[in-house]
């Protein structure tokens, strides 16, 4: 591992205050990749980490450019990265996630085991808190989030996948669980809300897709009507409903599916769209405690469950008023 730093000084629009911010590039063997680090970042708490993972022929400034995750790490406390895939013969940039999408020429690189890499290097340096680290994916970055998290789904908090889909082919479940939010519009022509075929193999609709997910995390199918959002900037009102299934799941785990009504592939999306996926991101975490949950996010180990009202405290790591215990990732009220 190779990792070099570098001091950005940011102006901030306040009379004679300069502001400094921190950079810094990790290599893991396919070239420097840019972390922002947030100024408000200190080394004894906790701070979440979101992985963006661009589309088939983008990369990872260009993703970040469309979705604009950099721009309110700071204001939002999280450590991003957005690295970039392999090219291939073509000169396409690409991840290797699903039969589907996108290793059209059969590299078999190994992305997976990159992307954990790079999470495990950060967490070597920073003050990673383990309860969020997230992914978010586009297109073939959302097959490829899936992958990652079904592959590791001990360190992978929750996915969200902007047009893309998970596996086809019927899989056992993961061996942990992860919260997933798949977003898609219903006018897709690349990657099809029903579901479809690239080069003769088969990816699954959106609905699919969300179903499978909530049946690995132990979720009811039915599926509870959610609140309508405001996505899009060029689609008049809230264009967007929100399916959620998160009723009997297992801790750790749910589903939900964001509709884009006449959503296309890239869809112009509206100022807040990156905020709003931060602020879901940010209540779903690994140990099922809301991020802003008393200032502090309890460890998995304690093997607790979030119940609306409660008070931890880090002082004796116990936790005060109604709890619930999770046994065999069914949580249990005790109070």
């Amino acid at each position: 591992m190779v990792i070099s730093y570098m001091k950005l000084f940011i102006f901030a629009l306040v009379p004679f205050l300069l502001s400094p911010a921190f950079g810094e590039t990790i290599d893991q063997g396919r070239g420097p990749v840019q972390l922002t680090v947030p100024q408000n970042y200190n080394g004894k708490n906790p701070t979440p980490l979101i992985v963006l993972l661009h589309g088939f022929r983008s990369n990872g400034s260009g993703q970040d450019s469309y979705l604009g995750f950099s721009d309110i790490a700071n204001d939002n406390g999280f450590l991003f990265i957005a690295p970039t895939g392999s090219v291939n013969p073509e000169g396409n940039t690409f991840w290797n996630a699903t039969p589907a999408c996108c290793d059209f020429f059969s590299s078999n690189v190994d992305d997976v085991g990159y992307i954990k890499e790079l999470i495990d290097a950060i967490k070597l340096e920073y003050n990673v808190d383990a309860n969020r680290v997230y992914l978010v994916g586009h297109s073939n970055g959302g097959f490829m989030s899936y992958q990652v998290a079904y592959n590791h789904p001990s360190i992978i908090a929750a996915v969200v996948s902007l047009a893309g889909a998970s596996h086809d082919e019927v899989r056992p479940a993961p061996a942990g669980q992860v919260h997933t939010l798949q977003i898609h519009g219903t006018r897709d022509p690349t990657i099809r809300f029903s579901g479809g075929f690239i080069l003769g193999s088969a990816y699954p609709g959106a609905v699919e897709t969300v179903t499978t997910w909530a049946g690995y995390n132990g979720c009811s199918l039915v599926a509870e009507e959610g609140q309508t959002l405001d996505l899009v900037a060029n689609l008049a009102g809230n264009e967007t409903t929100s399916e959620i299934y998160d009723d009997g799941c297992k801790s750790g785990g749910s589903a939900e599916l964001w509709t884009i009504e006449a959503g296309g592939h890239i869809p112009l999306l509206s100022d807040s769209f990156a905020q709003q996926v931060v602020d879901w991101l940010f209540v779903h975490t690994k140990s099922d405690w809301p991020a802003d949950y008393n200032g502090v996010t309890p460890s998995a180990m304690l093997g607790l469950s979030y119940n609306n009202i409660g008070n931890f405290s880090s002082a004796d790591n116990s936790i005060y008023t109604c709890v619930r215990t999770v046994e065999n990732g069914i949580p249990t009220a005790i109070g």
